[in-house]
């Protein structure tokens, strides 16, 4: 799978990216999930400042493949969810999940994406903090920049930059040892505060669930949909059409509805479980670039052993018998299901999975933390059992 993702032009594991970056400052605390600035906007020494950004990655692509081929403008909005979560979070897994300023950058080849697009990505962030207010996380737009650049850009690129202030009180860095047990929240199903089924595909290895997948048809009517250095061999290698439907225990689903289920949000989980049980936490983990292997970066002692996974959703089942890619391979590339984990005192985990299933996320503990000399991520399933190493 690595070779197929590089002569499809990414990377799965970033190394030229984590090559970049090393070296450079990691914060006030090197083993938070997001980095951690001293309070530059308010000088408070109380106080915390964090700033993200992230986008919808190549998730676009396939959306405007949809849109072609439906003319159904609703998708987009899926998109900014996409990118706009995967700010959120990560933000989230250090304490910071109420008043956090947003602003977006989208970035269009106007021949190709009209004003109804731009109009529909633009529009829904409104729309998408109203409904998390009831929860008691507040979300404030700081406008954006649109910019018209087709020579760069193939079809459009959405992001977003996201800024908050934390309060000491609320911060927490991971702190993750033998004798904790480890949580799981499914990133599939529908939640309380969802309007439908969630595929729990999220955001990342959709270049490979998208050539993996999809037939050869749209390599000929969608050239643009890719980069056309990209190896024809590795491009569109599949065998279904986006409208193509497969039957699930939730209904009928076309494939392009399973694929771009919009990134499920944590936030009013998260907001929940800081509020009131901090203090059994040590850990929260934005299962994303990495898989299950995330936490790998993030281990202070100890090996983390996950044994009890939650079960793993069609969409992932569809990507790896079409790909033929290892079932170790699929944990390192994608979350499989569980997008969220929680590091915590045995003695917590009750209450952590009520909360969860209250809200209609699906919970359970899905291992432990164990004693070992050399840190990594250790994963069992029926299939095998796999070490992937910190």
């Amino acid at each position: 799978m690595n070779d197929r993702y590089a002569r499809r032009g990414v990377s799965s594991g970033k190394e030229e990216v984590h090559a970049a970056i090393s070296g450079l400052d990691l914060g006030q605390f090197p083993k938070a999930f997001c980095k951690i600035l001293p309070d530059v906007a308010g000088g408070d020494p109380d106080w915390y400042n964090i700033m993200h950004a992230d986008t919808a990655g190549t998730k676009t692509s396939l959306a405007y493949l949809y849109w072609k081929e439906t003319g159904d403008v609703r998708v987009w909005r899926g998109i900014a969810q996409d990118a706009l979560v995967m700010n959120l979070d990560d933000m989230a897994c250090v304490g910071c999940t109420t008043d956090i300023l947003v602003s977006s950058v989208i970035a269009r080849n106007k021949h190709l994406i009209p004003g109804e697009v731009i109009q529909t990505l633009i529009r829904w962030l409104p729309e998408f903090a109203a409904s998390l207010e009831p929860w008691g996380i507040r979300i404030h737009s700081a406008g954006g920049e649109t910019a018209d650049v087709g020579d760069i850009v193939r079809t459009i690129d959405v992001g977003y930059s996201t800024f908050g202030r934390l309060h000491k009180s609320r911060l927490l860095v991971n702190d993750i040892r033998p004798g904790q047990i480890v949580i799981g929240f499914a990133s599939y199903g529908q939640t309380r505060y969802e309007d439908q089924y969630n595929s729990g595909i999220g955001s990342n290895g959709l270049t490979s669930a998208r050539h993996d997948l999809l037939s050869s048809d749209y390599r000929f009517a969608y050239p643009e949909s890719y980069a056309p250095e990209t190896d024809p061999a590795v491009v569109y290698t599949g065998t279904y059409r986006l409208t193509d439907k497969i039957e699930l225990d939730k209904g009928s689903f076309r494939i392009g509805e399973l694929l771009l289920s919009p990134t499920r949000t944590y936030l009013p989980l998260i907001h929940a479980l800081l509020g009131e049980l901090r203090s059994g936490i040590h850990g929260l983990i934005h299962c994303t670039g990495g898989g299950q292997t995330k936490v790998a970066k993030f281990i202070a002692q100890g090996r983390v052993v996950k044994d009890n996974l939650l079960p793993v959703p069609p969409v992932f089942e569809l990507i790896r018998n079409q790909s033929g890619t290892s079932e170790e391979e699929m944990f390192r590339v994608f979350n499989m299901g569980q997008r969220l984990e929680c590091f915590a005192d045995p003695a917590a985990a009750g209450e952590i999975v009520a909360m969860a299933q209250d809200l209609g996320i699906e919970a359970q503990i899905t291992g432990r933390v164990v004693a070992a000399d050399q840190p990594g991520v250790e994963i069992q399933t029926a299939a095998g059992t796999w070490y992937y190493p910190a």
